[in-house]
């Protein structure tokens, strides 16, 4: 059933147009009202918005955060090449049954992001994977949109497609047993980022996420700022700013409801080739800010994604961020981060499942412990303390 109207304010436009870089500020083409005439929206709730609610609170519990498995097949057989195996359906089930079927692991992990081929998979017993989440009390959620390709117009960047025919994917994602999505585009320090860019990007996610609620699922908001570049964190911070500005504006605009959303942004770090290594206080000091200037309090979770860190940095940088009370739940969702172990300790052998399990459950832990601000990197393994960082990433 519809709970009660909520009330949203238009959100302030940001300060730029066209094809300018963020370097050369202009007045936006977005305008509101002058202020002696500024119009108030009233958003009506939908059919599913108690239902989003419920879900986004259920993923943003203490101490827990979201397990991404959402590689797309050609990524998924990047994985299982880095350990000799074969890109089939079969191998790439083997392996996200180990990931899933890790016993315990719902202590740790709230949500699993899902490619839609597992989406649809059953483990080689026959239980429905969607089955295997929800007995952990883990939320099943599914990877929407369909890549990055050029954008036209642009300074060599990309934007997101997947918005045709969305609205009746989400519907069938739904009746699976999906009760959340991802949507993922990007945004290239070096490349600008042009303004065209950044708001294709605000745009494409705020349709998506609209769509995604009336159609039951919680929308995570993701665009991610890229590591690539020499830049020091002081500009990764300016841009992170001027993206979400942009972004909570475009779904104002499109009356999406935030306490049913979750955000998955990059950590405000350094480019990964500047000559200046961030300690975790000072990224979590300058990620910190960008959230507190950027991110309004209703929003219940913050879901980070690891973009390449290794898998200490990722939970040290976590940790952190949480040694004081933040407005979200401040949490992960990370893939490689999570998943860098376990896929070395398996090596594609029905005997080492047992150990990659256990691998799984003691990343799981560290980033559970990391979320509640009680983390130590005492005793990790060289192994997890690797870079993961790849340039030009894509998947």
């Amino acid at each position: 059933m519809a709970s009660s109207s909520l009330v949203k304010l238009n959100a302030s436009s940001s300060s730029w147009i066209g094809q300018q870089s963020f370097n050369q500020r202009s007045g936006s083409s977005c305008r509101l009202p002058s202020s002696n005439n500024r119009r108030v929206s009233v958003v009506r709730a939908g059919s599913y918005t108690d239902e989003l609610l419920k879900t986004a609170k259920t993923i943003a519990s203490p101490g827990r955060g979201i397990l991404a498995i959402d590689e797309s097949n050609a990524t998924a057989g990047k994985r299982l090449a880095s350990i000799g195996l074969d890109n089939t359906e079969a191998n790439r089930q083997a392996y996200r049954q180990l990931l899933l079927t890790t016993p315990g692991l719902g202590d740790y992990i709230s949500g699993s992001i899902l490619f839609e081929e597992t989406l649809y998979q059953s483990t080689t017993d026959g239980k429905k994977f969607v089955d295997v989440l929800c007995e952990q009390n883990i939320v099943p959620g599914i990877k929407v949109d369909k890549g990055l390709v050029p954008l036209p117009g642009s300074n060599n960047e990309s934007w997101c497609q997947g918005l045709d025919g969305l609205a009746s994917r989400s519907a069938e994602y739904y009746k699976q047993g999906a009760r959340f999505a991802k949507w993922r585009t990007v945004v290239s320090i070096p490349c600008g980022p042009s303004a065209l860019a950044v708001k294709e990007a605000a745009w494409g996610l705020a349709r998506y996420a609209a769509i995604s609620q009336d159609n039951g699922l919680v929308p995570i908001v993701e665009p991610e700022i890229l590591l690539d570049g020499d830049h020091p964190i002081e500009r990764t911070l300016e841009v992170a700013e001027r993206v979400w500005a942009e972004v909570f504006y475009c779904l104002a605009e499109n009356n999406v409801v935030f306490e049913g959303i979750l955000l998955k942004p990059s950590m405000v770090t350094p480019g990964a080739e500047h000559k200046e290594k961030a300690s975790p206080d000072t990224i979590a000091k300058y990620t910190l800010t960008m959230l507190k200037r950027r991110v309004p309090p209703a929003v219940p979770g913050i879901m980070f994604l690891s973009g390449g860190q290794s898998e200490v940095e990722a939970t040290l940088n976590l940790h952190a961020m949480n040694q004081s009370p933040n407005p979200w739940h401040v949490s992960f969702s990370y893939a490689r981060a999570l998943q860098n172990t376990v896929l070395k300790t398996w090596q594609g052998r029905p005997e080492n499942v047992d150990a990659a399990q256990r691998a799984l459950l003691i990343r799981a832990k560290a980033n559970s412990l990391a979320q509640l601000g009680k983390y130590s990197a005492e005793g990790e393994s060289e192994e997890a303390k690797k870079g993961m960082f790849v340039k030009g990433y894509t998947y």
